[in-house]
């Protein structure tokens, strides 16, 4: 999923040849942290079969690496538009329209994968949400980066308040990782769960695109900037932490979710904040969206996983400046990782990880690092990544010839 940057030409020697490494590196390290993290999320069990607590797994990654994935994602989308001038005119026309391409490559990519899939699937596929994203973000890609915060800002409350007063209007949808079939014979329920009911919608997970995409138009090469990510990510998710345990707890919201369903039981609502809903979450008072449980996408929960992804960038950038060497070989799979989450996809379909899924996690970690190092020295960008490029290049140089004439 990564983006090479129109920003500037590449550099191969010099100080701003180093510092364009630095940030790449550092980006792309952060993404292959994303993509470790969705790994062991979905190899490895939710928690201990002896005590029924929660693995350290699932209490540092879920929820967040999706979330990082959105936000580097839309990061990349800037870096193909101008970077930090945003293209206009014709080169804009025709940034949107490889963008369109790209979006329906994955689409594609998407449904096949999920015709692979069983019908109780051991991950939910990402990529075909990625199309959602990539066009609801079209309109938004002259913005420079004040604007794009703002809007980020209003989907993290819009959509989470959408999926809670709307959500349940909604065809509900067959299958989490919907194929060619579910799109023709379901559209609606399958547009319903791209933008609202599934398990990464669309709208509010287009406040960590946008918010990429302001990213993508700053100056990130500056230690400053970097510092700031750290910090205010950092600031922003304690705070919604915080605050959420503050109102669920100290504020006697707990107990109002106990009572808002008769059937609730202490123990079923102790099990959904740690591990989630099973399905949505429930709609029966808006003290719901209060919570910061992985994968609710409440307005709290949202601004947690996009401060964890911020304060990840910049810690990323931060490290980057000295020990970009050390990086290397994470930021070789973050450089590849459509490849590798497709590769990914496809080994979980088989299910033959259970019986051994620690042993299936290093296998996994290992190959994709020494295959991610190999295949970047030998070819550059990953094989799934050059055959996407190879459908957006002539699209895009088309457009673009088009448009002068």
């Amino acid at each position: 999923m990564r983006e090479r940057s129109t920003e500037n030409p590449p550099a191969a020697t010099g100080p701003a040849g180093r510092r364009d490494s630095r940030r790449s590196t550092g980006i792309d390290a952060a993404r292959g942290l994303a993509l470790v993290a969705i790994m062991c999320v979905h190899i490895l069990p939710m928690s201990y079969t002896a005590t029924g607590r929660p693995t350290v797994t699932w209490i540092l990654f879920p929820g967040d690496s999706p979330a990082l994935f959105a936000l580097l994602a839309g990061a990349g989308l800037a870096f193909t538009s101008g970077g930090r001038r945003p293209v206009r005119g014709r080169e804009r026309t025709a940034a949107r329209a490889g963008i369109v391409v790209r979006a329906l490559v994955l689409l594609v990519l998407g449904l096949l994968i999920g015709q692979l899939m069983p019908p109780e699937p051991p991950a939910y596929n990402i990529l075909i949400y990625f199309a959602a994203y990539f066009l609801l973000a079209l309109p938004f890609l002259g913005l420079g980066p004040r604007p794009l915060f703002a809007a980020a800002a209003v989907f993290l409350v819009a959509g989470p308040l959408l999926i809670h007063w709307a959500g349940g209007a909604l065809p509900e949808f067959t299958s989490y990782n919907p194929t060619l079939a579910t799109l023709v014979t379901e559209p609606l329920a399958v547009l319903g769960q791209l933008l609202l009911t599934g398990t990464y919608p669309a709208l509010p997970y287009l406040a960590y695109v946008l918010t990429g995409l302001a990213l993508g138009r700053l100056n990130l090469r500056r230690r400053d900037v970097q510092i700031r990510l750290l910090v205010v990510g950092t600031v922003l998710a304690v705070t919604a932490k915080l605050v959420s345990r503050q109102l669920l707890y100290a504020g006697d919201v707990y107990t109002r979710l106990l009572f808002s369903d008769p059937d609730l039981t202490e123990g079923q609502l102790e099990s959904l904040l740690v591990y989630g809903p099973e399905g949505a979450l429930p709609t029966t008072t808006a003290w719901w969206l209060v919570l910061t449980t992985p994968d609710v996408n409440t307005p709290f929960s949202v601004a947690w996983s996009l401060g964890v992804s911020l304060a990840v960038v910049g810690a990323f950038l931060l490290l980057a400046r000295r020990h970009e060497a050390w990086l290397q070989p994470l930021a070789a799979v973050g450089a590849m990782t459509l490849t590798l989450y497709t590769a990914h996809l496809v080994f979980l379909s088989f299910e033959v990880f259970y019986t051994a899924p620690m042993l299936w996690l290093v296998a996994s970690l290992v190959l994709s690092v020494l295959f991610a190092l190999a295949w970047q020295r030998a070819f550059g960008a990953g094989p799934v990544e050059r055959l996407t490029a190879a459908a957006v290049r002539p699209v895009r140089r088309a457009v673009a010839q088009r448009s002068r004439r």
